[in-house]
């Protein structure tokens, strides 16, 4: 019974931080209606600058984090204003270009920092790495309830800036109908280069806080595009909080299967739940809960 409460504890803060990550995606796919096949390797880039604030300048990775989201708010604010929006601004003969566009940004991204760092598997070693904390006979990750804790605090924060702010309210008007947003004077442009900023800073964020319990090389980058797609799709495309309950889903499913069957089919889980859910519930849990 211990293992078992010890394995959903670890499932649920794992998948707190999955979370945080398809919460990006999930944000740009509802406001730009396009699949961003670059995102892992946003998260991937995050995870390199957090790392080289640690290694080079002896940054606390929490504190480095906030570094890697500035750089990566900028950095998807020019990949949208110069590279993806020239494209939808043009009509293509596939529709397809621009996740194909994705597609291209993700490899110059990969192959770039393979350039400069590599193919070696990195790490970092806090002073907390191996610190656990127990509750009962159960022991607990620090690092990964830091982590956790984190994310939601994250996860709150934007739940209140779509819901409160202007520019929030902007961002969720363009993802419901773009074209009546503009009519009402939103500026779509504005917004979208934004949306895709803010959704590139929480991959960022969400990468730095599995830096310290991840191994980190160039291709991790395509790992984190399929479980924030698989989360994404699970909690229904454009909803933070499906998002968030998609991530602690898979985060749970993972944890449950590396206990129980075998740590090298973990992924592998995940991608069962993600053809089980295209099967039986193709709406995600926001399409469930709307029935």
């Amino acid at each position: 019974m211990n293992l078992f409460g010890q394995t959903i504890i670890s499932g649920i803060l794992l998948g707190g931080m999955y979370a945080l990550i398809a919460i990006g995606m999930t944000l740009i796919m509802g406001v730009m209606k396009i699949i961003n096949l670059a995102h892992g390797s946003l998260v991937m880039v995050g995870m390199y600058i957090t790392y080289v604030c640690f290694v080079f300048w002896h940054i606390n990775p929490y504190a480095g984090m906030f570094i890697s989201m500035a750089v990566l708010f900028v950095l998807g604010c020019l990949i949208q204003r110069f590279m993806i929006n020239r494209l939808l601004a043009v009509e293509t003969i596939l529709p397809e270009n621009q996740v194909l566009l994705t597609v291209g940004i993700s490899l110059v991204l990969t192959e770039t920092i393979r350039y400069i760092f590599k193919s070696d598997y990195l790490s970092i070693n806090t002073a907390f790495s191996g610190q656990t904390i127990f509750l009962g006979k159960m022991s607990v990750s620090v690092p990964m309830t830091i982590g956790f804790l984190i994310a939601m605090a994250f996860t709150a924060l934007l739940h209140f800036f779509l819901t409160r702010t202007d520019l929030g309210l902007s961002i969720r008007a363009t993802a419901q109908d773009r074209d009546a947003a503009t009519y009402l004077g939103v500026d779509a442009p504005r917004v979208t280069m934004i949306t895709f900023g803010i959704g590139a800073a929480f991959a960022a964020a969400g990468g730095s806080l599995l830096l310290p319990i991840f191994y980190l090389w160039p291709d991790i980058g395509h790992l984190f595009t399929a479980k924030a797609f698989i989360i994404t799709i699970l909690g229904g495309m454009g909803s933070t909080m499906g998002a968030l309950l998609g991530g602690l889903t898979l985060g749970i499913a993972e944890s449950l299967g590396a206990t129980y069957i075998s740590m090298g089919y973990k992924d592998v889980v995940g991608l069962v739940v993600f053809l089980l859910v295209l099967l039986f519930i193709p709406g995600g849990i926001k399409g469930l809960v709307r029935r």
